[in-house]
């Protein structure tokens, strides 16, 4: 018994998100070529490492969010501004948003949100399968287009193509980020 457990710990161990990934760099680099300047957030461990770029940059604004659905709008207010921005939350968020989401078809302002995925991968709470299934779908039915990146070696191709959607062709999108991509959450006693 345990050595199950044992194993059991060292499978969670490898399900774990490296604490210094490469992709949070290199989704940063991408923000920062594409000349994002707003950068509003609900706190996410899976988006840890970018946001603390984020507000250790000089040329990008954090901003804490209440709820997800105030993000969408301070994007487009941010661009009525003259300003770039990204959203980045956790698909549990998303659901939040639905509503919101009617103003990227509204006034085609460059949408682009980065979504760090829960149930799914390894998904140890119940209440997060059912938002982390439908993510996708909620997206799609809004008119946002949705791509994926599941592993570190296409983080940054992914999320080029899709600032490069956003940004260039208007076309409102959203880049979620694999649970797998960023580990099972483990809570121990």
């Amino acid at each position: 018994m345990h050595a199950r457990a044992d194993a059991t710990s060292e499978q969670a161990a490898e399900n774990a998100a490296e604490p210094t990934a490469i992709w949070p760099e290199q989704i940063f680099a991408i923000l920062q070529r594409f000349d994002v300047r707003q950068v509003p957030y609900v706190p996410d461990a899976g988006h840890s490492q970018l946001i603390e770029r984020v507000l250790g940059s000089s040329s990008m604004r954090g901003i804490v969010l209440t709820t997800e659905e105030e993000g969408v709008a301070l994007l487009a207010g941010a661009w009525a501004g003259g300003q770039r921005g990204v959203l980045l939350m956790q698909s549990s968020g998303v659901g939040n948003c639905i509503n919101m989401l009617s103003l990227t078809q509204i006034f085609r302002f460059p949408f682009l949100t980065l979504v760090t995925m829960r149930g799914e991968w390894g998904e140890f709470n119940p209440w997060q399968v059912p938002m982390g299934s439908s993510t996708q779908g909620v997206f799609e039915l809004a008119g946002v287009k949705v791509l994926r990146a599941s592993h570190p070696d296409e983080v940054r191709e992914v999320v080029e193509a899709a600032a490069s959607q956003a940004y260039n062709a208007c076309t409102p999108t959203a880049v979620l980020l694999s649970q797998r991509l960023i580990g099972t959450k483990v809570f121990v006693k």
